[in-house]
């Protein structure tokens, strides 16, 4: 008889569940199980590109809202994504080390992250830091899963994750938080908001710290291991301002800095190594933009926004190497509704890139952008287009686009389909950095479709997608001189076009409401493969399953999620799976006054996110939370 280990429990647990509440609405034919009925559907605009109701979506979006934020109990911003959008990390460490993200199995550079409508990120790395983002700040996340270059250019090959800071409305409010935890960790924010006059306002800001643990192990032998602790801190602020001189008219100012100081573990070459040193990655990355948006006819809304925005690295020891990305982004939108329910979107888009630490000098590019797009309703049948040219002065111009519909099966069942062309760019590093990068280089292109199911009923909801999506001209490091430019720079290997993959999988989802209980779950297969070697793609797990159970009573809440993650593949080495349990609770002890507990890894899992690292073992937090309006 074979006797299952806590760990193995633990993960058949997670599995189980997650399949259960996936697979729940089959069951909702018989009358003897009733769910909450709700009205609601939620606007989210990373679909078009304009706002559109959720359920009319053709493209598979996920929305974490503002609710599920503030009582997720998660960690960071890396961890929502991962636990209710699918998302899987390979980080290397704890909080505030850099952390790699694949949406769909695409690479990190695949993926197109953007605050408040603008895209952020490293030009040189090509990924977003989430290890500088703070989840206080934040009001919503929407994240469209699939081809998106149609609509949003270079990189939407996994999909687009978009970011919304909070915005005032109503009268003033006053929010703030205050919590300690296990590594010596804190954290604190605070946040006004409100509207009056013709005026919308929020500001916030937030302050956290920890000491962690060593972000590199010790029983792998690595030359980077060093037994202290790799701590960090982060101070995250954000605002937002808008005046409405006339219904329908509204201008915007918004501006969003982080400031993270995190220490992580490297070596001096030897002989012998020299892990001893004090490395540290200290990031700056700030936003600003100024925009319009404005109802011009009640056909016609037209929105212009201007920004500017810096990522800021400074990496290593006292002589640390910095690299900074710089942005400026104009776009013009103009949103046409040519019948009630059909709206077409014309947008002109420009893209100023600016990198230093290269190279000697700054180097620049320019993108130009133009986009068109329709969406319309027939009856029970949707169809949304969308077609993009980008013309680039780094690497030549791309067209893409996306062609998708859905029909109503029945007042709760929609199937979809979708299928689009992508592109990733060429990052500074690839096309510049000292014997690696060249100007020979070209995009990475891809064609992906999909078809999905989606099923809702009052407040509960789920779905199902199937996916495949083939990349070709992987840009990657070769050894191989003969594929590299003629030069005594490349005698070692450069950066080529030399790679093909295939990415499919399936995605389900479930939540549901039964009384005082909240369900919520995903399950995410992944075959991510190298066509020519038939090897999977590392840091990619074939399977990750998250499946959360709350329950609220009013004053009081409890709530658990267990998160499974299967085994990877890793450059020295293989990496075997594990699973998460969070658990959380909160006390209205007043009105406006909360007592807030979670423990992280509650049952002290080895975590290994990347070869030779590891995560923190189990978190206690306790904290205290204000809100003038009350919970």
């Amino acid at each position: 008889m074979q006797v299952s280990t806590p760990r193995a429990t633990l993960r058949a647990v997670a599995r189980a569940s997650a399949t259960a509440l996936v697979a729940l609405p089959a069951l909702s034919i018989a009358p003897s199980i009733a769910f909450a009925q709700s009205s609601l559907d939620p606007v989210i605009v990373i679909g078009t590109r304009e706002a559109q109701p959720l359920s009319k979506s053709v493209a598979d979006v996920v929305l974490i809202d503002a609710d599920t934020l503030r009582n997720s109990g998660a960690g960071s911003v890396a961890d929502v994504l991962r636990r209710y959008a699918g998302v899987q990390l390979a980080s290397n460490g704890g909080p505030g080390q850099t952390t790699g993200y694949f949406l769909r199995g695409a690479n990190t550079s695949s993926t197109v992250v953007m605050i408040d409508g603008v895209r952020v990120g490293s030009a040189t790395l090509g990924q977003a830091a989430f290890e500088s983002m703070s989840l206080a700040s934040i009001e919503r996340i929407e994240v469209l899963r699939g081809p998106a270059s149609g609509l949003y250019g270079a990189d939407a090959v996994g999909g687009v994750i978009q970011i919304v800071t909070k915005k005032g409305q109503g009268a003033l409010n006053v929010t703030g938080g205050l919590a300690v935890g296990d590594y010596s960790s804190r954290q604190g924010d605070f946040g006004v908001s409100g509207s009056q006059a013709g005026f919308d306002y929020a500001a916030s800001i937030s302050r956290e710290t920890s000491d962690g643990t060593t972000a590199v192990r010790g029983d792998r032998g690595s030359p980077s291991y060093n037994p202290d602790d790799d701590g960090y801190h982060r101070t995250v602020a954000t605002a937002r301002l808008g005046f409405t001189p006339a219904e329908g008219h509204r201008i915007g100012v918004s501006a969003t800095q982080s400031r993270l100081n995190a220490q992580y573990d490297a070596y001096e070459f030897g002989p012998p190594a020299d892990p001893s040193g004090d490395y540290r990655n200290r990031l700056k990355t700030r936003e600003v933009a100024v925009d319009y948006r404005g109802t011009l006819s009640p056909i016609w809304t037209t929105t212009l926004q201007v920004a500017h925005g810096t990522d800021d690295s400074v990496t290593g020891l006292a002589d640390a190497g910095r690299f900074k990305t710089t942005r400026d982004q104009a776009t013009w939108q103009n949103a046409l509704r040519i019948a009630p329910d059909q709206q077409v979107v014309l947008a002109y888009e420009r893209l100023e890139e600016k990198a230093d630490g290269v190279t000697d000098g700054t180097l620049k590019r320019t993108n130009n952008a133009y986009i068109a797009g329709y969406s319309g309703l027939f009856g029970p049948a949707a169809l949304e287009a969308n077609l993009r040219r980008d013309d680039n002065s780094l690497y030549g111009n791309n067209t893409t686009g996306s062609l998708g519909g859905s029909y109503a099966l029945s007042s709760t069942l929609k199937v979809r389909a979708l299928a689009g062309k992508t592109f990733r760019a060429p990052t500074f590093n690839d096309t510049d950095f000292p014997f690696y990068g060249h100007h020979d280089i070209r995009p990475e292109k891809g064609r992906s479709a999909e078809l999905g199911l989606n099923w809702r009923s009052g407040a509960s909801s789920a779905s199902a997608t199937v996916y495949r999506n083939k990349v070709k001209d992987l840009i990657v490091y070769t050894p191989d001189a003969t594929l590299c430019p003629a030069s005594d720079d490349f005698a070692f290997g450069c950066a080529a076009n030399v790679g093909k993959a295939t990415l499919k999988g399936a995605t389900l989802t479930g939540a549901h409401r039964l009384g005082n209980w909240n369900f919520a779950a995903n399950v995410d297969f992944l075959d991510a493969k190298n066509d020519e070697t038939g090897a999977r793609l590392i840091r990619r797990a074939a399977h990750q399953e998250s499946v959360s159970v709350d329950y609220d009573a009013g004053a009081w809440s409890a709530g658990a999620t267990v998160t499974d993650i299967g085994k990877r593949l890793d450059t020295a080495g293989n990496l075997g799976g594990y699973a998460l349990l969070d658990l959380r609770a909160t006390w209205r002890f007043l009105p406006q006054w909360r007592l807030e507990a979670k423990v992280l890894n509650a049952a002290d899992r080895d975590v290994e996110p990347v070869y030779s690292y590891q995560g923190l073992g189990r978190q206690a937090w306790i904290g205290v939370r204000y809100d003038m309006k009350g919970f």
